[in-house]
């Protein structure tokens, strides 16, 4: 039975919107000192803008405060239930009130990506006249889902997906709030379950208010009227099992580590079931992405080369697309990498010139290879001796580009698979050709 005290009619997520960015939770990088929607809101210099960001990052709460700091008109507007009828009507009204009263209107477009061309344009003109001050709200690239003349008028700023801790802070507020929150409800909640809440719901805090919510209402009151959330009533409101993962503990760093070795020990079966366990537990997409990235580099290497970019594709994917399609390019990577040919050369040559760097110091750069843009570096002997690789056939020349204390030292040692194969038979193709030339006087 539903808390008598929570308005069902009205979502939490509506109820606990902030009124002023000093309730506003996120987004500094927009709103903190000297950054621009804190001038366009505290200075009231309005101009028409896109707010692209993921979903419930606060873009709509955004255009409502921006509305609620100025005296102009502010029009509503949804492109998902709206037509080309709708937009003449909403700038019939602008123009005329501006002509009524000098009053700008502030239009805001919900959703503006799914407007066609044709509605797009009929904004312009009206645009760059003033009659309204445009603000579009996206969860898709505005490069590829708004027109150009109209995205050369305005301004986009990018909303970042909440924060842990943002999340977080949000929900306790709400537990709190005794006049639009549940603080008026006795309720019981423990930080783990709160946190599978968080971890679900992908830094939307729209998804985590609501869902709260639901948990409040299926909770039944106990004798002392407490409303205990447990993870099986969050399991409930979710209709999803609440797999055993936490993000900042022991089983995060155990399953990541269980993808990376699936991965290198070329288990494509497993790798995919590692990374589906985080992906449905509610891990960041981009942090799997960037330990895929690493992994292109330190366990294949230039064995396949393609793995590198392979994997930032797949990141930009997901970074395009968004939840739950983009779950399909980092499978995609996994699959690539656990069935590349590996290799730990690159790995290993780097960590060797890096401790070679350590030990050495800072060795100077032999004459004949450094710059020499003044008369005085030449007359100094700066490339003196120098060797321009295309004057001599094959382009490759006898000639030391290491200090002469490490000029012996060999660092990478390219594997016998896949791509590395051929480069050592690069490599050593070109150290027979030294050594003949060395021979020859070349």
């Amino acid at each position: 039975m539903p808390a008598k005290n929570l308005n069902i009619n009205i979502p939490l997520s509506e109820r606990m919107r902030p009124g002023s960015i000093e309730d506003f939770v996120g987004q500094d990088h927009l709103l903190g000192k000297g950054k621009i929607l804190k001038h366009i809101i505290e200075d009231k210099e309005f101009y028409s803008i896109i707010l692209w960001g993921p979903p419930g990052t606060g873009k709509t709460t955004l255009a409502h405060i921006i509305a609620s700091s100025s005296d102009s008109f502010f029009i509503p507007l949804s492109a998902v239930t709206s037509g080309i009828k709708d937009v003449r009507q909403v700038i019939k009204e602008a123009v005329e009130n501006k002509a009524e009263t000098g009053k700008q209107t502030l239009l805001f477009i919900d959703e503006i990506h799914r407007f066609n061309k044709a509605q797009q344009d009929a904004f312009l003109p009206h645009v760059e006249k003033g009659d309204i001050v445009l603000i579009g709200a996206t969860t898709e690239n505005p490069s590829f889902e708004v027109i150009s003349p109209l995205l050369s008028r305005t301004k986009v700023l990018v909303l970042n997906s909440l924060t842990h801790d943002q999340i977080k802070s949000i929900l306790k507020r709400a537990l709190k709030d005794q006049d639009k929150g549940l603080g008026s409800i006795k309720t019981e909640i423990s930080d783990s379950v709160l946190e599978h809440i968080i971890n679900f719901c992908q830094g939307d805090a729209r998804i985590s208010l609501n869902t709260l919510e639901l948990a409040v209402m299926l909770a039944a009151p106990l004798k002392s009227g407490t409303r205990k959330i447990t993870k099986e009533i969050v399991e409930e409101a979710l209709q999803k099992k609440l797999l055993l993962y936490d993000k900042n503990g022991e089983e995060h760093y155990n399953i990541i580590s269980a993808l990376h070795k699936s991965l290198r020990g070329s288990d494509a079966n497993a790798s995919l079931y590692w990374l589906a366990r985080m992906l449905e537990a509610g891990e960041d997409p981009l942090y799997i992405a960037r330990r895929l990235i690493r992994f292109a580099s330190e366990d294949i290497g230039n064995a396949d080369p393609n793995a590198l970019q392979i994997t930032l594709n797949a990141k930009e994917a997901y970074h395009f697309i968004g939840l739950p399609e983009g779950k399909l390019a980092l499978a995609q990577a996994v699959i690539y990498l656990a069935t590349a040919p590996k290799s730990n050369s690159v790995y290993t040559a780097y960590a060797a010139v890096t401790q070679t760097v350590k030990q050495t110091g800072a060795l100077p750069v032999p004459h004949h290879i450094r710059n020499a843009p003044t008369r005085l570096m030449k007359d100094l002997g700066y490339g003196k001796g120098y060797k321009y690789a295309h004057d001599y056939s094959d382009a490759i020349i006898d000639q030391d580009c290491l200090p002469d204390e490490i000029n012996d030292r060999k660092f990478y040692t390219p594997s016998k698979r896949g791509f590395e194969k051929i480069i050592k038979e690069r490599m050593d193709y070109v150290e027979k050709l030294k050594r003949d030339k060395k021979k020859s006087g070349q």
